[in-house]
């Protein structure tokens, strides 16, 4: 069989064709301007990130947020908030790949599965750090132009859409629903 007879034709068109996806637990270490009593709260917020192909097989993300701990100190007299923007570099493996794209120009998409969050947060047995354990998950999709190749219907049948053809007959369910003292009961009221 030749794709090239009169019976295929080629489409080419973006696919994706390459996906991957990556969960990281990362443990990062705040210095607070006071050594911690208790820890209070923390938040992850304001997470930026971007991603590029890196290799054939991977993609790069490189992003960063901000961690916020709500801490007591001086012997839980006195409390603080100490913020720490951390970044980070997450090397997404491609696990399904298709050789078969036509040039070297792709579009990488990635899309957050699991925003940064705090899993625990504690105070370091040394105690005067603070160490914050932090889960995140994305999803990457590489974009690329590939060829698709079609069998065209050797009847060249025509699918006709024009409401001439439709049928609206009333079916026996919808007579059995209609109620025939309607016109009656209608026309009484407004007497």
């Amino acid at each position: 069989m030749s794709f090239l007879d009169n019976d295929y034709r080629e489409i080419i068109t973006k696919a994706v064709i390459g996906k991957g996806k990556k969960f990281t637990q990362a443990t990062h270490s705040i210095s607070p301007s006071h050594r911690p009593t208790s820890i209070l709260g923390c938040w992850v917020i304001n997470h930026l990130y971007n991603a590029k192909q890196k290799s054939d097989d991977t993609v790069e993300i490189n992003g960063s947020y901000e961690i916020n701990v709500w801490f007591s100190y001086n012997d839980n007299t006195k409390t603080e908030v100490v913020t720490e923007r951390v970044t980070y570099c997450d090397l997404v493996p491609l696990g399904i790949k298709d050789d078969n794209c036509l040039n070297d120009e792709f579009d990488v998409i990635a899309k957050v599965l699991q925003q940064p969050n705090c899993l625990e947060c504690k105070i370091s047995n040394q105690g005067h750090k603070i160490l914050v354990e932090i889960e995140r998950e994305f999803l990457v999709q590489v974009v690329g132009d590939t060829k698709v190749y079609v069998k065209v219907d050797p009847k060249g049948v025509k699918v006709n859409n024009d409401d001439e053809e439709w049928d609206f007959a009333v079916t026996d369910d919808e007579l059995s629903e209609i109620d025939p003292e309607f016109l009656e009961s209608s026309s009484r009221s407004k007497d």
